[in-house]
């Protein structure tokens, strides 16, 4: 046989590898497993899906002999699944550990913080801006909501501990394809002995906040995102006893999980629920909703993930009428909090600001201020109690303060904060009084009043 015959007919049954860049062998495996394996993708099953879209994408690249350079078959095939059933490179973060949020400034611009406050700027980013927002899009599917022109301002979650808030053209600029925040909030069962070790807060302070949601006074902890507010209400809410009902109120995503379980049977009183958005006001169940409901549920606690919105009325009447409620809200300080809830209680009730402050400060008597500081470390950083005289003038008590006595760059450039919690002053005889009626022990009553400064 020629040399001719021997290289036709190698051919015949050796077709030659077909290097290509990736974005045109992603469009050729896309068709060919929608045309052919599209039911697929709607499975339940998550983990045998993967599985099987996995080995259909490989025999794919393997029969049509398709190949990118610098890539493996095995990395090659992963890479197409998680742009096509998953969110592209940003699926390892979004599940990852140890990540809080993840930043797309636009489509080549792509940021990740770390707990602990450390932020990362990616080498990795969307093949174009297009790519960013067929991306972006998949995710909002998963929450069945929509961006196109129509709506170019889009919330919606990932999962229920996924937050997603999306910007497109015309609110940003075409060539940066799309801008987004996602929130991954991690439901961490937070010991006590980790905010100490974190330096959150003492062991004194904490032991403060636990008796006062224990022995039914409300509690409502500020700060910006980020500050550790969720994470010192989530403690709060895991020391509350067992046999006591709470009711829990959160919007988009769950950020607290409480439900305790020995030998497979629950053995607390938990019950969760989540706002479901809705253009069809029928249809629509706010946090506003949520709290109506929850006090027909004759609940011992009721937690209120944040309070953004009118939702700060009902949650000062639920308090007022004897519900204990933990919140959170973002705010500067622990004055400010109370003309922030002021701001929103009238979105729903238009009432004098006077009114409205003397309601809101009798209802959250403790205000807890938590901040992130410029190096990521998280600290409580004022414990206030706002005491309501008989006359009826309002006296701002601190009982605990976090005081910074130095700042400083060492020699690697690091950011060191020096300083220390403080035990300012006792609380008001009215809300010793209020305490000891609820049930607290003098004996504890007596630690309360008893405080020591602690290096933190």
């Amino acid at each position: 046989m020629s040399l001719i015959n021997q290289n036709t007919s190698h051919d015949l049954f050796f077709e030659p590898t077909k290097v290509s860049d990736f974005p045109s062998v992603l469009e050729s495996v896309q068709k060919y497993i929608s045309q052919n394996y599209a039911s697929l993708l709607l499975e339940k099953d998550k983990d045998e899906v993967k599985t099987q879209i996995m080995f259909q994408i490989q025999k794919y690249l393997s029969d049509n002999r398709l190949k990118v350079d610098g890539m493996d078959e095995n990395g090659l095939a992963d890479k197409l699944y998680t742009e096509m059933a998953e969110y592209s490179f940003l699926t390892k973060y979004i599940f990852g550990k140890g990540i809080e949020e993840i930043n797309i400034n636009a489509w080549n611009d792509i940021e990740v913080y770390y707990s602990g406050g450390r932020k990362e700027k990616l080498d990795e980013h969307f093949e174009s801006p297009q790519h960013a927002v067929n991306v972006v899009r998949r995710m909002l599917h998963a929450s069945g909501m929509v961006l196109d022109n129509a709506a170019p301002a889009v919330l919606g979650s990932l999962t229920k501990n996924i937050r997603i808030a999306v910007l497109k053209s015309p609110l940003v600029d075409d060539d940066a394809g799309v801008s987004a925040s996602i929130r991954i909030v991690n439901p961490m069962n937070f010991s006590k002995q980790d905010l100490i070790d974190y330096k959150t807060a003492t062991e004194s302070m904490l032991d403060f906040l636990s008796q006062l949601i224990r022995y039914g006074v409300s509690v409502c902890v500020a700060g910006a995102t980020g500050s550790g507010k969720t994470t010192v209400a989530g403690w709060m809410l895991s020391t509350y006893p067992d046999d006591k009902r709470v009711f829990t109120i959160e919007s988009g995503s769950r950020e607290v999980s409480l439900v305790k379980t020995e030998n497979g049977k629950v053995v607390n009183s938990i019950v969760h629920t989540q706002t479901r958005p809705s253009e069809n006001e029928a249809q629509n169940i706010s946090q506003v909703k949520l709290l109506d409901i929850a006090l027909r549920f004759n609940p011992n606690l009721i937690f209120v993930g944040e309070i953004r919105d009118a939702e700060a009325y009902v949650a000062q009447e639920a308090s007022r009428t004897g519900v204990p409620v933990l919140t959170t809200i973002h705010s500067n300080s622990c004055e400010a909090t109370y003309l922030r809830m002021v701001t929103l209680c009238k979105r729903m009730f238009d009432a004098a600001d006077k009114t409205l402050y003397d309601l809101v400060t009798e209802a959250f008597p403790i205000i807890v201020y938590a901040k992130q500081l410029e190096n990521g470390e998280r600290k409580i950083m004022e414990i206030m109690e706002c005491e309501i005289k008989t006359d009826g003038e309002r006296v701002y008590r601190t009982i605990y303060r976090y005081n910074i006595r130095e700042n400083y760059y060492d020699e690697t450039g690091r950011l060191i904060i020096k300083g220390e919690h403080e035990f300012i002053g006792e609380i008001s005889e009215g809300l010793k009084k209020r305490l000891v009626e609820n049930g607290l022990p003098k004996s504890e009553l007596e630690k309360i009043c008893r405080r020591e400064a602690a290096v933190c």
